[in-house]
């Protein structure tokens, strides 16, 4: 079974403005089930376990998609690790919230979620996210962790969880300063705008999935600008 990743730049769930990314990633979850009720699994962690974005998630992905809609409580206490890692291995998918990339990162590092999240991607269950969640994954992430924290003004680069190679960015339709990041660097990134999603199949990019937004990849031109290739739809 491949391994997949969904990563989407942004959005809102609530207002189902990425319901036919949506529909693609259920899709996924749906296919790991084999025939049974698909089990989706929600960390809500990078919005300190915000429950009405899981009820949001809910609305989407049980009333739109008829799956089974489940909550990793983190953040709050409410669950043990046990408990968590009970549902990771019962989850046909996984999709992680948005929010303070940085403190998800930091968070589940710290409880070592990330190596049980990896362990059931290496088994086939499919990964999603938006924003802070679908960046994670990668070896660098263009992060607003310090705005939301209330630590600065400014976006800074981060390092994330490794799994896919390179730099991301999400929402880039509202952070073109982004350009100048990848202008001064010696290597090719990923900037995904919202309503937008890159897949990955075995950890490589296979195409873009798109609710309105556009997947581009960007790399230096060696003359201070960059060259920005858009990934094709799949």
């Amino acid at each position: 079974m491949h391994r997949i990743v969904v990563a989407i730049g942004g959005g809102e769930i609530r207002n189902k403005t990425t319901l036919e990314i949506d529909r693609y990633i259920a899709g996924l979850g749906k296919r790991h089930a084999r025939g049974e009720r698909g089990y989706a699994l929600f960390f809500p962690t990078a919005s300190h376990d915000s429950k009405p974005y899981f009820n949001s998630f809910r609305k989407t992905y049980t009333s739109e998609f008829d799956m089974k809609s489940d909550v990793a409580l983190v953040v709050t206490g409410e669950m043990s690790r046990q408990a968590i890692v009970d549902k990771i291995q019962k989850a046909d998918l996984i999709y992680v919230g948005g929010g303070d990339t940085a403190f998800l990162i930091q968070t589940w590092q710290e409880m070592n979620l990330d190596m049980d999240i990896i362990k059931a991607y290496l088994n086939g269950v499919p990964l999603a996210g938006l924003s802070a969640g679908g960046i994670c994954w990668f070896e660098k992430v263009y992060s607003d962790s310090d705005i939301i924290a209330g630590k600065g003004s400014g976006y800074m680069l981060l390092d994330g969880l490794g799994l896919l190679q390179g730099c991301c960015c999400p929402h880039y339709d509202e952070r073109g300063e982004f350009d100048q990041i990848v202008a001064n660097s010696n290597a090719t990134a990923l900037a995904i705008e919202s309503d937008a999603a890159a897949v990955f199949v075995d950890e490589e990019l296979v195409g873009a999935l798109s609710s309105g937004g556009k997947v581009y990849l960007i790399s230096p031109d060696g003359k201070g600008g960059v060259i920005k290739e858009e990934v094709p739809l799949l």
